[in-house]
């Protein structure tokens, strides 16, 4: 008697899907398909199909969702192959047409709209990220590097400014070096400090524009500033952000949290798996996601390898990197 075949290890159904882009235009499809076919290889390489092409008529073969995907992603490749295709952009459109399977009412809202430009959320867990941040007055966002937990928190900052939902932004890191000794370092307070707030300010930039951004610091609409600072301020109608907050210890955590005032936003960003505080200390981000998981007003959305949006190695790196540890642990 034969055993019935599990349906669960089937392989996944074969299929094959036609393909044609209009209108057919020579110049989009050598930048579709990218020097040597290269961003044709890199849709194949990532989702396991095969694809021939003859002019504009393309054939896709493979499992059958993957084959929806990469029709997707290849049509929504050649509306943006007006120029050249970066790499990044066909792995950004990978990674969207993954997350394209999500229930709708799971993914929120994926652009933040400023005057100078569109952010946009790349996968699920950033749009999550995007809404919970408009809608709660405490977010957090932990996850590895690369995952745009602080692009994102930046860039909600200056629409709330933009829109007047606040009067001032406040970005605020702790001055904890990367597993160096930096030593005594020339300058006054502020070129002193300014290497650890750098990623801010060019997230900053790339928003307003240089003169902007100087313009509203000179008139304290914005502040960049060292953690240290926080203490003894009570903000109001502020939009405040807290980056690298892994190292931050317990203390500097609880000094952080209740310095937020009346019409104030905090969003707190960290990757726990990268510590700089001395052996000892405890990470007060670590410290927080336990003591207040639960508590109402307060949001927290946790990226993975998945939501890294670098290049593509990045993401394996990551993953390698937390398997490695997720061995040693056992």
């Amino acid at each position: 008697m034969k055993t019935p075949l599990n349906t669960s290890d089937r392989p996944s159904e074969q299929t094959t899907r036609e393909l044609r882009l209009e209108p057919e235009d020579n110049r989009r499809l050598a930048n579709l398909c990218g020097p040597l076919e290269a961003h044709l290889r890199q849709v194949e390489h990532d989702l396991g199909v095969s694809i021939h092409r003859r002019g504009a008529r393309f054939t896709i073969q493979g499992a059958s969702h993957q084959v929806d995907t990469a029709h997707a992603v290849l049509t929504q490749l050649y509306d943006q192959a007006e120029d050249d295709l970066a790499p990044e952009q066909v792995h950004l459109a990978l990674r969207e047409g993954r997350q394209g399977t999500a229930n709708e009412s799971e993914r929120g809202p994926a652009v933040v709209r400023l005057r100078q430009m569109q952010v946009k959320a790349r996968t699920t867990n950033q749009r999550r990220y995007l809404d919970r941040i408009r809608t709660h007055d405490v977010s957090f966002g932990i996850g590895p590097a690369g995952t745009g937990k602080t692009y994102l928190a930046v860039a909600c900052a200056v629409e709330a400014l933009e829109t007047q939902q606040v009067r001032r932004l406040i970005l605020a890191r702790p001055a904890v070096e990367a597993g160096e000794r930096l030593g005594f370092l020339p300058g006054d307070l502020t070129q002193k400090v300014d290497p650890y707030l750098r990623p801010l300010y060019d997230a900053l930039y790339e928003m307003l524009g240089f003169d902007q951004v100087a313009r509203l610091m000179e008139r304290n609409i914005i502040e960049v500033a060292p953690l240290a600072f926080m203490r003894g301020r009570s903000l109001n109608e502020a939009f405040v952000l807290l980056d690298e907050a892994q190292n931050t210890t317990v203390e500097q955590m609880k000094m952080f949290l209740t310095r937020i005032g009346f019409g104030s936003k905090a969003v707190i960003t960290g990757d726990i798996s990268q510590v700089d505080l001395p052996s000892g200390r405890r990470s007060g981000l670590a410290h927080a996601r336990e003591v207040l998981d639960g508590v109402e007003g307060i949001s927290f959305t946790h990226f993975i390898d998945t939501d890294v949006v670098r290049h593509p190695l990045v993401q394996r790196v990551v993953a390698a990197y937390e398997r490695h540890e997720g061995k040693e642990g056992a």
